[in-house]
């Protein structure tokens, strides 16, 4: 089932990461404890990196049709840290 999560990871005074996203559940239990590598995204020499935990993410209760919606029409706003996995060799 899929869900609508918050993401945020306070980089102190570099900034801060956030993004809304959809994903199911088993995509983001099974990405839980891998390394996420953003790079330069708070500017040059930032190299933004980290291991993704359930912490960093939100479930938002909203319905289905609210999930669908924003799927269609925005996809997701700010970062998806599933997007930023390192591959396993």
């Amino acid at each position: 089932m899929k869900k609508l999560y918050h993401f945020k990871w306070d980089c102190y005074r570099q900034g801060e990461v956030e993004g809304l996203f959809v994903e199911d559940e088993e995509t983001i239990t099974k990405n839980i404890g891998k390394d996420v590598i953003f790079g330069e995204i708070l500017g040059k020499h930032s190299d933004v990196f980290g291991t993704l935990g359930m912490e960093d993410l939100e479930v938002i209760d909203v319905s289905e049709s609210f999930i669908n919606e924003f799927q269609e029409k925005i996809g997701s706003f700010g970062y998806n840290p599933i997007e930023y996995i390192e591959d396993e060799v």
